[in-house]
């Protein structure tokens, strides 16, 4: 009665949010697949890149490793590295440029003990733990009839819509950041590409918008269940 996919209910909250999802990613493939054609003034590939803008803002030698896979980008504030898929590392693309400078926005922000991220670095021991272990314990208060277990199976799970409010600011201004370095070091030098960077990094914030989206709305989910059970009660 109460698991999600057996309850029709469950869709009412759930389907914007899926649907948001389902469009950003089309977006950010979108985005991608373009502006990743297209040369930037330069011929400068992102690992170039990310060596010139680390220069350019005073960040100091972080090691750069290839990654697996497409859009795996990523810098990681644990071990301070700058983590590039293939496709951008080796790429001269206008979408290189854009992904590398946002990464590198994630560097200066640890750099600057950045407030959100600290937080979201901070609470991913418990993200992880509420994400799987949240839902159960929801789902076995609810099952037993035990509102207080079904309460704190929310408060769990609660986390992974506080990191995802968390990764909002965290990503904006990232991307904010990006653009500012990407000018200031002189890697973009037209409209189009700066056009191209924006439409890049837009439509990979909107991806963040529609994780925190679904979050909230399985959270309202998961309160909707739980009035209706203490009606009955």
């Amino acid at each position: 009665m109460f698991w999600p996919m057996f309850n029709p209910t469950y869709y009412l909250f759930a389907l914007p949010a899926l649907l948001l999802g389902l469009y950003a990613q089309y977006r950010v493939r979108s985005a991608y697949s373009r502006y990743q054609q297209i040369r930037n003034r330069h011929n400068i590939t992102g690992y170039e890149a990310a060596r010139r803008m680390m220069l350019v803002a005073g960040l100091p030698n972080i090691p750069i490793e290839e990654t697996p896979g497409q859009l795996s980008d990523h810098y990681d504030p644990r071990t301070k590295s700058l983590h590039l898929s293939q496709g951008v590392a080796r790429s001269p693309s206008i979408a290189a440029l854009g992904i590398v400078a946002h990464e590198l926005g994630h560097a200066l922000q640890d750099a600057e003990d950045y407030v959100p991220l600290r937080v979201r670095t901070g609470i991913v021991p418990v993200v992880q733990l509420g994400s799987w272990l949240g839902p159960i314990i929801f789902l076995l208060g609810m099952l037993l009839q035990t509102p207080d277990l079904a309460v704190f199976g929310l408060v769990l799970f609660s986390a992974t819509a506080l990191f995802a409010l968390v990764t909002l600011p965290v990503e904006f201004n990232a991307s904010s950041r990006a653009v500012r370095l990407l000018t200031n070091s002189g890697l973009v030098v037209s409209e189009e590409e700066e056009r191209g960077v924006r439409s890049v990094l837009d439509a990979a914030a909107l991806t963040y918008v529609a994780a925190a989206i679904q979050a909230l709305s399985t959270i309202l989910y998961y309160v909707f269940l739980l009035g209706g059970f203490r009606r009955r009660d």
